[in-house]
């Protein structure tokens, strides 16, 4: 054998070798089981480094090959392993899971969703939480009604003041969790750090509006007492936003009561059209058809629609509103005009049994 031939050979040993040994290596770094796609929560605790948590996602039967997974982690180029709870599947490669890990990427980063929704009460809001974590709905209640907790929020945040720890509101927080959804990315979450989510996103829609909410005619806290009547009032388009809150506003300017029915809703912690005589003859200082001015506080979350509509009031004469059973909103000057539009567009029985559905 000529030494040419032994030199061929040699090379070719050495190629079928490395080939086998990449294939071997790609094969176990490759995903356990590309069929499987069911979840898999694995939670990297700080200052974990690379080869802890290739031992960690092959404790949770996510690595198809210890040996081959520990020499990726060392060679990968991963330097900012971030700590947190993810989501991964065992059709995922190592190396995808060790990247998404190294980036904390927010796609497989576990998350509860909190929802606000527009025109929420606090104790649905509170409800809504105690869905998602592991407090109850009075755990909830209990800590934004904690003034001590308040006083605290009220020296982070510019809005809230000390006008929501008067005695005759509610809930100090009613009406300054800005409705939106929420993602609860800690593993043992607080009620303080799910709460600040809320007030941090009110401290962002609030501010970029705070000159114009200074050239009011309110304090911030009126202003987001009324813009939640607005929006309890139905304020399907910015048009009728608006609208609504040129009548309040005349009838706040002409020192009338604000006639709103929704504020009684308050009162009693549910939303109906048929409400009681006993409930309307109601003494609270929220009921708003006995109480001329402003009532205590806000009555529901807030969105960006009735505050706007606040800011931007229509210019009207209007002194009136009534919404028909099918949404319609009809305005009037007087109250024989308000009349004729409530007798030409009544509530029967079936409506209002769709309602309360």
């Amino acid at each position: 054998m000529t030494k040419l031939k032994v030199i061929f050979i040699i090379l070719l040993i050495v190629v079928v070798a490395f080939s086998a040994g990449l294939f071997a290596y790609l094969s176990g770094i490759g995903a356990v089981d590309s069929d499987d796609t069911e979840d898999v929560t694995v939670t990297i605790p700080q200052g974990s480094g690379a080869s802890a948590i290739v031992a960690i996602l092959d404790d949770a039967g996510l690595v198809k090959n210890t040996t081959f997974a520990k020499i990726n982690a060392r060679i990968g180029g991963y330097n900012s392993l971030q700590a947190n709870t993810y989501v991964f599947n065992k059709s995922m490669t190592l190396p995808e899971m060790m990247e998404a890990i190294n980036k904390g990427d927010f796609d497989y980063i576990s998350k509860t969703a909190f929802r606000v929704a527009e025109g929420y009460r606090l104790t649905q809001s509170a409800e809504a939480l105690a869905e998602v974590t592991p407090y109850t709905k009075e755990e909830v209640l209990a800590k934004w009604d904690d003034k001590a907790y308040v006083k605290e929020l009220i020296g982070k945040y510019w809005f809230l003041t000390d006008d929501v720890l008067d005695e005759d509101v509610m809930h100090p927080l009613e009406g300054y969790l800005f409705p939106d959804t929420y993602y609860i990315m800690d593993t043992e979450p607080t009620i303080e750090s799910i709460t600040e989510l809320a007030l941090d996103r009110m401290d962002a829609v609030l501010t970029e509006r705070k000159s114009q909410i200074e050239q009011s005619d309110f304090s911030i806290h009126e202003f987001l007492t009324l813009a939640s009547i607005v929006t309890k009032e139905g304020c399907a388009t910015e048009e009728d936003a608006a609208h609504i809150a040129g009548v309040f506003i005349n009838r706040l300017n002409d020192d009338m009561s604000l006639g709103s029915d929704v504020t009684v809703c308050y009162i009693f912690d549910e939303d109906r059209v048929d409400l009681k005589v006993s409930q309307l003859e109601s003494d609270s200082p929220y009921n708003a058809r006995k109480v001329k001015g402003m009532i205590p506080g806000p009555i529901c979350a807030v969105p960006e629609i009735a505050i706007d509509g606040v800011l931007n009031h229509a210019d009207t004469k209007d002194m009136f509103f009534y919404a028909g059973p099918d949404g319609t909103i009809y305005y009037a000057e007087t109250n024989e005009e308000h009349e004729k539009n409530v007798a030409d567009h009544p509530w029967t029985e079936e409506d209002l049994e769709e309602a309360r559905d």
